[in-house]
């Protein structure tokens, strides 16, 4: 499983396109997150990550997400 710390480059697919994002936190615990609510734990983490161009949020597990060199 990819792990990623907060500050990373990181980027996932929306609708085919690759969406650049920073991941902002990763979460073990259920939460409110990105205007939903997030399902996680320690042995399954999600990631918030935030667009680059658009600031918006985003939550994702560890699979959806490519680490990107700056």
């Amino acid at each position: 499983m990819a792990e990623f710390r907060r500050g990373d480059k990181v980027q996932w697919q929306a609708h085919g396109v690759g969406v650049a994002s920073t991941v902002k936190r990763r979460t073990t615990a259920d939460t409110t997150a990105a205007g939903r609510t997030v399902r996680a734990s320690a042995h399954q983490p999600q990631f918030v990550v935030v667009g680059d161009k658009t600031d918006a949020e985003a939550v994702h597990t560890p699979s959806a997400l490519t680490a990107v060199s700056s």
